[in-house]
């Protein structure tokens, strides 16, 4: 999602996370809600990775189950009992949602969130919590043998703008009928409003878009026990 603002502030952020800032951003097909025109932002992204994108997204669309019974649960959820006081609280928060493995799962505390919070990765950006979750209820049916990893979780300020920065490794096979193998590391930087809810949800990673989705189409080793 978009170039990372990880400037150095207090508490200190890890030196390899700033390092982040020239890292591109996360397999955007996490983040895509739709195709172009639907009220998100092409970032800048080359023409190809949108095109490549927008496909693969079409086609999980296609095929993945409805998750709107799922969705209006998640919707029918107090979120006045997931409020955050203090960047303390964000951050306890966030481990439990790492904890549930919320990218791979699409679990995650909707109440730490703004309703027009903006989301970004490689080559869209867009607004709105609820589209965030339905995005990743779109992928949820096609990790096999996923894993996500919380490596550390930091707290900053920027000017006058808190944030939380976490990084991660996420693995997992697609079912699909070859099984890509996806590994990737990366951050994920949270930017606060005054009232302790994230405002802007930004992923960076280790590899370049292109690089990203190329591993959509490598079929993985064949493996025993797995």
């Amino acid at each position: 999602m978009a170039p990372s603002l990880t400037a150095r502030a207090f508490p200190l952020v890890s030196p390899r996370l700033i390092s982040g800032a020239k890292n591109h951003r996360l397999l955007s097909v996490r983040c895509h809600s739709g195709s172009p025109g639907s009220g998100g932002d092409d970032n800048g992204a080359p023409p190809v990775v949108r095109a490549v994108v927008s496909a693969i997204t079409e086609l999980l669309r296609a095929l993945s189950p409805s998750k709107k019974t799922r969705w209006q649960a998640v919707e029918s959820v107090n979120t006045e009992l997931e409020l955050s006081h203090s960047v303390e609280d964000v951050v306890a928060l966030l481990e439990a949602d790492y904890a549930r493995a919320y990218f791979l799962t699409g679990n995650f505390t909707l109440g730490i969130y703004t309703e027009d919070c903006l989301f970004e990765d490689p080559t869209i950006k867009f607004r709105g919590r609820s589209r965030y979750s339905r995005n990743l209820d779109l992928l949820v049916p096609f990790f096999d043998s996923p894993s996500l990893q919380l490596e550390s979780i930091d707290k900053g300020l920027r000017l006058d703008t808190n944030f939380v920065i976490a990084t991660w490794t996420l693995r997992t096979y697609l079912r699909l009928p070859w099984r890509p193998l996806i590994a990737i590391r990366g951050n994920t930087t949270y930017d606060l409003d005054e009232e302790y809810k994230i405002v802007r949800h930004a992923e960076s990673w280790d590899v370049s878009a292109l690089e990203a989705i190329g591993q959509l189409f490598v079929p993985a080793p064949r493996q025993t026990g797995i």
